[in-house]
Formats: structure tokens, sequence, C-alpha cells
């Protein structure tokens, strides 16, 4: 159960250099107990940096870190033990079945025969794996592999978990399983930060996102909260013809009009006084609109207003040495 206020996560002048490559300059980073954190950012901003420092698998060159209220410098070990790690890539063993890599990461984590057995049974069950359990990892699709990854992940019950790209390569329908499995773990009270390329999928999950852009981060609020600072929201009238689209031109000052897609588009908030506004406007008027869409500002437009063009679709693909991560 998750205390009222209480911090998860949280760093204070986190700082990292490789070579002469600045990639963390300074960055203040809180996630709230039992709440779902996503960090977004475009290439080399340094998100998958802060999972492995957050996990202990590297040192920071600066700054203070607590996970789970651990010192991750003083009490490392302290910190293994309560969070649990799954990385962009499955971290599974494809010569062993579904239950032998979860029965070995419960010898892993000294569970015992009964209770790791039972937790083994639980967890198959759980990730819908119970029918596939006794076949070899090289028969299971990436999906089935990524649920077990992320079950390995939870055999010892972790408090924090780090999810780096929880979904590269998945495709939508395993992929929205995924989430719901994320959604389930955060109601459950167990908090999650993760980073993702699928700006989709932080906008569905994190009650909280930052967006990273060199080694800063330059964003950060509910996704209601960033998309509500980014202007352009418009409504988009189609019209039958010219003739009705150059009425509508005259009579709503701002607008701009696309002649060859008879298109008008109008500076709006997407409130529905707005919406109501402009419906009784062209009712007056007697200006029939064949179709209408509404447009407000989304993810896409926040990354790119405080990111900058350059990062347009770009993955993070931070210089940091490959690893496995622990769990």
């Amino acid at each position: 159960m998750s205390r009222a206020g209480a911090l998860a996560v949280s760093a204070s002048g986190l700082r990292k250099s490789f070579g002469a490559r600045l990639v963390l300059d300074g960055l203040d980073l809180e996630v709230a107990e039992g709440t779902i954190f996503a960090l977004l950012g475009p290439n080399g901003a340094g998100k998958t940096t802060i999972i492995r420092i957050l996990s202990t698998l590297i040192t920071a060159d600066a700054g203070k870190i607590r996970v789970a209220g651990r010192d991750v410098v003083t009490d490392a070990d302290g910190v293994r033990a309560v969070i649990g790690v799954t990385g962009q890539f499955s971290a599974v063993d494809n010569l062993l079945t579904g239950a032998e890599n979860l029965q070995m990461m419960t010898d892993l984590r000294h569970l015992g025969r009964r209770a790791g057995a039972r937790r083994v049974a639980e967890l198959l069950e759980q990730f819908e794996l119970a029918d596939a359990a006794n076949q070899r990892l090289s028969t299971y699709s990436g999906g089935m592999r990524r649920r077990l990854d992320l079950a390995m992940t939870l055999v010892s019950r972790p408090q924090v978990i780090f999810l780096d790209e929880p979904t590269t390569g998945l495709d939508p329908p395993s992929r929205l399983t995924m989430w719901q499995i994320v959604r389930d773990l955060a109601a459950a009270g167990v908090t999650i930060l993760l980073t993702t390329q699928y700006l989709d999928e932080a906008d569905q999950l994190a009650d909280r996102i930052a967006v990273l852009d060199q080694g800063h981060i330059v964003a950060e609020g509910t996704p209601a909260e960033l998309k509500d600072r980014i202007p352009g929201g418009h409504f988009r009238l189609h019209f039958a013809d010219g003739d009705l689209l150059r009425s509508a031109t005259s009579l709503l000052p701002g607008a701009a009009a696309d002649q060859d897609q008879l298109v008008l588009q109008v500076p709006a908030d997407g409130s529905v006084d707005s919406l109501r506004q402009l419906l009784d406007t062209l009712h007056h008027a007697r200006i029939a609109v064949e179709r209408l869409t509404i447009h407000t500002p989304d993810l896409d437009d926040v990354f790119l207003a405080v990111t900058g063009s350059h990062a347009a679709g770009e993955r993070d693909r931070d210089a940091t040495t490959q690893g496995a991560a622990p769990r």
C-alpha cells in the first residue's frame, strides 16, 4: 500500500558523462509511490542512463539518489532487493521452458522449493502463460516472451519496477496486453518508471510524464497538463463546394482556407463552448458544413515543441555499455 505523498524515487543534481559527452546535467526527478511515471526524449537524451543509475547498474558522477527510501550508493544491495528491471530486449533463456525460466529466478531469489513452485504457478496464470509453461522459449511469440520477461521481474514482488522500452517490437494486440498488465501492477500499489518511444503509450499509461532533452528535464506534468501548455487547437470544416468555403472564410476572422481540399481551419481551444459558438455562427449564416473534425494538441505536439523538430521520430540509444539488467 502506497503512502500519500511518499516518494518511490527521488534524484537531485544527477550528473553523468561518458568521456567528453555529458548525458545528464544536474537533473532532478521525483516519482510518487504507486504511480506510473514515463520518461520521453529524443535519441541520447538520457532515459536509459537514468534507469541504469537508479537500478544500480552504473554509478552517477554526482547527485543524491534514493529508491524506495534507500540510497543507491550506500545501500545498493537494499535497492536491488526491492526493485525489478525489464530492459529493452528480452533476457530469458531460450534453452529453457517458461516454467524453468521462472523457477531459475525463484532459485536465485532463494524462495525455497515449495514457495518457489507456488510463485511460478501464480505468475504463469497471471500472465496467461500456463498453457505454454512446458514449452521451450524458442516456440514463444514476441508478446509471450515479453510477458515472461516481466513475470520473471515480479518473482520477488518488487516495490518499484523500471521498464525500459517495454513494448518495443510488439504487435498492437501484444502492446495492449502489456499496457493492461502495467495498469494492474500500478493498481496493486507497485511504482512503475518506464521509458518509451511511443507517445501514445505514455499518454495512455502515465500519471506523470517527464520529457528529457540534452541532459535536462524540459517539461513535466500529467499528460493533460503538458498538452494544455501547447497552442494550436483548431476545428477543421469540410465543405461541399468553393462558394460555401469562401462564405465561411469571410465570416470567420483568423481562419485559414485550403481551396484545393475545400477545408477551413478555425483556431479554437477545442472546448464545447467554442464548438457551440462556431456552429451557431454558421447556422445563422445558413452555411452548411459537410464534415467537422476537432484537433487539440497531443503529446506529439508537446514533444516537438519542447525538444525541437530534430527529435521527431528518434529513438533513445543512450551511450551506455550494454549488459544484462538485475531483476
